[in-house]
This record gives C-alpha cells, structure tokens and sequence, in this order.
C-alpha cells in the first residue's frame, strides 16, 4: 500500500508495465493500474509518459491505487505537466466503468484528492457520476482575495475602460474553475488568454479556465482551457462548474446539456442535496505497454 502520493526517481518505473489508452468525449488518459503492483512517479515521468513525442500520450495521467487512508480504490489524477489535481470528471467515468466491469456490478465508489465518488452505470459504456457539492466560498476555490459573492469576480481582459471579457464566475468542483459567459463561445481567443488566467494571481491554485455560451435555459455551449495541460476536448469538471454557475446567475435550469468539442454531458445541480450529477459517455481506446527501455 502506498503511503503518500506517487514520488519517484526516473522513467525506469513505468518500464515494462501495462496502461489502457481511454477517454471522456476525445479527453484522453493513460490509465496505470498500480494497486497490486505499487511503483512511486515523480512529474518528470508522468510528462515524458503525456507527451505523444515520448509516450502514449494524454491529457491527464490516471493512476488506480491503494492508498493509505483510503478504504477504496484511489484514483490518482495528473495533468500532463506533471501536477497531480484533486478531481478529473472524464476520468471518473473511465475508471468507474473499468471498476464496474471488474465486479459485474452497476455501481461503484472510489476516492479521490476532493473526495469519494459514486458512479453508476445508466447505458452501454455510458457512466452518471455524483460529483459532490460545488464549492462557492472564496477560501474554498481558493481566490486569494476575499470575495463576498463568486458568482462575479474583478478579473478582467482587454483595455481597462472597455474590456473584452469580465465578471467571471469562480467555483471549485474538485479543482478551481473561472468561467466566461459570452455571446459566441467560438469566437474566443481561449488559446491567448486561457493561460493567462490560469496563472492570474487571484488564484493561487491556478485555474481551469472556460468559455460558456448559454444556448437556452436547458443548453450550454462550453471551450475549455485545462490548468497544465491546455485546450481540451472535453472536461467534465468544467461543465459541472459551468452549469453550476449559470443557474446561479440565472440563466438556465438545474439541469443543462453541456456541448463541449468533444460532444455533450448532461449536468444536473439536484435540488435534493446539492450535488452535481455528471451522465456521459467513455470510450476504450487500446491496450498497451510501455517499453523495457522506457
């Protein structure tokens, strides 16, 4: 069992060993089954592994663990510099339907950084996820100002007297989210000023970074810019947290379809108790592994 996160000394660690290539609406992952066979990561190999030059290639590395406080399987999540985050919703759908195939069942929980998770499986390959209760609280996201009401917050792009984009929503959904509600989500230069906002100081965590374009009150257009990684496909942490934050402002229902470039998620803010349910789809990809020599 390992004691902490994975930390280790070089590549030689992923040499030999098997990994799945999936992924949630094109957002791809290598997923590494390490929990009868420990081995400890340290970012250098986790990058060389993300990268398609010297490696399978990912958005985000995944790793399924025992890990020591964590009566479930763990689910390690990574983006592809390396940076280990709380929470990955295409990944969780990914991994909830490998583990429900292990044990022929229709439910599953598992543990991440932000928290145990409960899927179940509503179609073929097609996975509903409780990803928890979003977090507006600016200590929570975390902002590193206070901020009384995160449904707006003082960031803005473009000449101060006529700013181009402004008043974004900050919310946590396993990881911390800034969303851009706009009129036309394409004509975005998210590329330009994703990695700006990633890295603006308000958010001493860094953000992902999204564009929302609200179609009706039952549909979102969303572009996505993940923190270490860039643009996406798809992030279902990010139409959680754009759903979220459109109904808080009014503009749609509690639940939304969610069109990202990889295809739709539907997103329900249940009423009940608070919790967002994710429903998508997950895709396998292939079976590999990785070289001797890697």
């Amino acid at each position: 069992m390992t004691d902490a996160n994975p930390t280790s000394q070089d590549a030689s660690a992923l040499a030999g060993k098997p990994y799945l290539k999936m992924n949630g609406l094109g957002n791809a992952f290598i997923i590494l089954d390490l929990r009868d066979d420990p081995v400890t990561l340290d970012e250098e190999t986790i990058r060389k592994a993300s990268s398609p030059k010297t490696g399978p290639g990912c958005d985000q590395f995944i790793t399924l663990e025992k890990r020591k406080g964590h009566e479930d399987v763990f689910m390690g999540v990574y983006n592809a510099d390396g940076s280990e985050v709380g929470a990955c919703g295409n990944a969780a759908r990914c991994v909830a339907w490998l583990l429900m195939e292990e044990c022929d069942a229709n439910e599953t929980q598992f543990s991440t950084l932000a928290g145990s998770l409960l899927a179940r499986r509503v179609g073929e390959k097609r996975i509903a996820v409780d990803m928890g209760e979003p977090k507006f609280g600016w200590r929570e996201i975390p902002l590193s100002e206070q901020m009384d009401d995160t449904r707006f917050v003082d960031i803005k792009l473009g000449p101060i007297d006529k700013p181009v984009l402004w008043g974004p929503s900050a919310v946590n959904v396993g990881n911390p989210h800034c969303i851009f509600f706009v009129e036309d989500a394409e004509a975005q230069a998210l590329d330009k000023f994703g990695p700006m906002i990633e890295h603006h100081p308000l958010f001493p965590e860094r953000a992902n970074v999204s564009v929302a374009q609200v179609l009706s009150k039952h549909a979102i257009r969303l572009r996505v810019w993940e923190r270490g990684v860039g643009i996406t496909k798809a992030c279902g942490t990010a139409a959680c947290a754009a759903a979220v934050s459109a109904h808080r402002r009014r503009l749609t229902a509690r639940k939304a379809t969610v069109t990202l470039d990889g295809g739709d998620l539907a997103i329900e803010w249940r009423e009940s108790d608070n919790h967002i349910i994710m429903t998508g789809p997950i895709t396998l990809e292939d079976e590999g592994r990785f070289a001797d020599d890697f």
